[in-house]
């Protein structure tokens, strides 16, 4: 894990950074254990100007990626879905997700997905579950831009006072950050 997580960082700092921050963003939605948060958040620092396009592009290859473990799920479930669980140590949080996942639907996926839990877990589950791929992809847009946006609009506006508490409390960061939004719907919808 740790070479892993060593090699996210020196892509990072790469001449190609951008393209190897959206392959890293694609391949964690389904099958690969370090977050985008990792090269996110020095890319932030080194460029706080492009902070916007760099959130923009984990997005966009998170969901993109998303839809790689949402196929993996649909028609691999029993072989390769379960075998990526496991690796993962998911199987029990894999199981546990489809009651919240029936009487929730969408919000689950969103609140699940702007969280630091691994984002393959949700992916491979929505297609094993044969959710709706069009409100998958919904909630995974909604889901992935609150949690990249967010972590890079703290880092431009606050910059490297702020990394050590992004990195050690992130999700904290975002869970804060999701309840806060659905209390505003909840008071939207109540006003």
């Amino acid at each position: 894990m740790q070479r892993l997580y060593a090699w996210a960082m020196e892509k990072a700092g790469h001449r190609y950074a951008e393209v190897w921050l959206a392959v890293v963003s694609f391949i964690e939605s389904s099958i690969f254990p370090i977050p985008p948060d990792v090269m996110l958040i020095p890319m932030v620092l080194a460029s706080p100007g492009r902070w916007f396009r760099l959130a923009l592009v984990c997005t966009l290859a998170s969901v993109a990626g998303g839809y790689l473990g949402y196929a993996i799920g649909y028609f691999f479930m029993d072989t390769l879905g379960m075998r990526i669980l496991e690796i993962f140590h998911l199987t029990e949080k894999f199981h546990a997700f489809k009651p919240l996942v029936d009487e929730y639907g969408v919000w689950v996926i969103i609140v699940k997905g702007a969280t630091p839990i691994p984002y393959k877990l949700i992916t491979i589950a929505a297609g094993a579950f044969h959710f709706d791929l069009l409100q998958f992809t919904f909630a995974s847009f909604v889901a992935r831009a609150m949690r990249f946006f967010i972590v890079a609009a703290l880092l431009w506006k606050f910059g490297p006072t702020i990394r050590g508490f992004v990195e050690k409390r992130l999700k904290l960061v975002m869970t804060a950050m999701v309840v806060l939004i659905l209390a505003g719907f909840v008071v939207l919808k109540f006003l």
